[in-house]
């Protein structure tokens, strides 16, 4: 986490030091739902093993993934954890996962703190926000093809980390599409 941390915005010693010391192991089987629709995210997960995702589910049951977690990221609900508001969405592990997560309480102590902290969280949040709205064009502008090549060419590891249904799902297209787009196009 710390050569993770230190490539978008390093901390002095005493700030990793405190920093460091607030994290506890955790971890959960295959398809555990760790958040869900209606609860507070009251953890910062940092993933050191597995994969896991965040997905909608609509009032009929429509499966809409909205990201993906794996090594080395941080995870959890985002909007719900730092709003400390209701989450609309579910945090589910894909695969058996082990983490490290910490509180909101100690991470806001942190802020509060730490004014270099504060910027670090705010480096962290543009990179989000700047990935979000460029994935968002992905999702308004691009067919199914350049969707599937946006992801290739961003993150080719996926296809063999994540199973392709979600992967689909993700891009917003149906398992269908996906599948004849996984055989015509070849893969680097």
């Amino acid at each position: 986490m710390r050569k993770f941390i230190s490539n978008v915005h390093p901390l002095s010693s005493g700030e990793w030091d405190d920093f460091s010391g607030i994290w506890q192991p955790f971890e959960a089987r295959r398809k555990t739902v760790l958040t869900a629709t209606g609860e507070t995210e009251k953890y910062l997960y940092f993933v050191t093993e597995g994969v896991q995702r965040a997905f909608y589910l609509s009032n009929d049951d429509k499966d809409a993934t909205l990201v993906f977690m794996y090594p080395p990221s941080f995870a959890g609900v985002a909007d719900s954890f730092l709003l400390q508001q209701p989450s609309r969405y579910y945090f589910e592990t894909l695969t058996y996962s082990r983490f490290i997560r910490t509180t909101y309480l100690q991470v806001n102590e942190m802020m509060q703190r730490y004014p270099n902290f504060r910027s670090l969280m705010l480096t962290m949040l543009s990179h989000v926000l700047s990935g979000v709205l460029e994935r968002q064009i992905e999702l308004q502008c691009f067919s199914a093809e350049q969707k599937f090549r946006a992801l290739l060419k961003r993150s080719p590891h996926v296809l063999r980390l994540i199973p392709h249904k979600y992967l689909a799902s993700y891009l917003g297209i149906d398992a269908t599409t996906f599948s004849k787009l996984l055989g015509s196009i070849r893969i680097d």
